[in-house]
């Protein structure tokens, strides 16, 4: 998986946004953005459509992402919502299939149909999404060996992972894919944060961005809807942040000493 995606939370559901919001994603996969990054709740699957559209022409190019719903992950609906996700998204696999969050289906049940959707070849990995150590631990005793990544909310504000989801992901080598890396935007105007990104010449979203990239094993996945988005965020990559970077920013935002259960939005 490339170290830096493109997310599509909240796109495709709007008309007057449709043209630019193709635009974007096309532009992202010609700078390298070719992870590609969505789930059939969005817009009740309108984001998977949008994607289609936009990138069926060069889907060999890219390693598409979908979400399954929890109750979803379950014997015999788990095939029909990953059918129903290839159809919108125009391919004949998904490269990494996520249940989305845990719900009352049994891990050993969505393990199964998960093997299953691989061995049939209609996706070649798959994961999960904001499970927290505990749940990682169930999951592999319920044979989730597996599992290629687990995605969880992780940025600057929510550092709650850096305890012990963190590090228990790396010892498995099972990577994190990093969702909201600049909080939805509520990141940008922290005062710490302009500083930085001021010094080196950066925007804040860049810093936030390569911040949560520095560790290895972690994809940012941000979402940007706009031209002018994609050209910030991919610069993101090429982006070096100091010692003295990270220590600015480990005193604006620490590290935390004690276990915070994992957060979601």
């Amino acid at each position: 998986m490339p170290a830096l995606g493109l997310g599509s939370w909240k796109m495709g559901e709007r008309a007057s946004a449709r043209s630019h919001e193709m635009a974007a994603l096309r532009l992202g996969v010609e700078l390298g953005m070719t992870l590609i990054d969505t789930a059939e709740m969005y817009g009740d699957g309108a984001a998977e459509s949008l994607i289609g559209d936009a990138l069926a022409d060069v889907r060999d190019e890219l390693f598409i992402v979908s979400k399954a719903y929890p109750q979803n992950a379950s014997r015999g609906r788990l095939t029909r919502a990953c059918e129903a996700s290839m159809g919108r998204l125009r391919t004949d696999r998904i490269d990494l299939y996520l249940m989305h969050w845990r719900g009352s289906v049994p891990l050993a049940e969505t393990v199964e149909e998960m093997e299953a959707l691989k061995a049939a070849g209609k996706i070649r990995h798959w994961g999960v999404s904001n499970l927290d150590t505990e749940d990682m631990i169930e999951l592999i005793e319920a044979g989730g060996g597996e599992c290629a990544a687990d995605q969880i909310l992780y940025n600057l504000s929510r550092r709650g992972p850096e305890h012990e989801l963190l590090p228990w992901l790396a010892a498995r080598s099972i990577p994190v894919m990093a969702y909201s890396p600049v909080e939805q935007g509520r990141l940008l105007t922290h005062p710490a944060l302009v500083t930085v990104a001021d010094r080196i010449g950066a925007t804040p979203a860049q810093v936030a961005i390569a911040w949560a990239m520095r560790r290895e094993g972690v994809i940012a996945i941000p979402k940007a809807g706009s031209a002018e988005h994609v050209r910030e965020n991919r610069a993101a990559a090429d982006l070096t942040l100091s010692t003295g970077d990270f220590a600015a920013l480990d005193a604006a935002f620490p590290s935390p000493r004690r276990r915070i259960p994992l957060e979601m939005l």
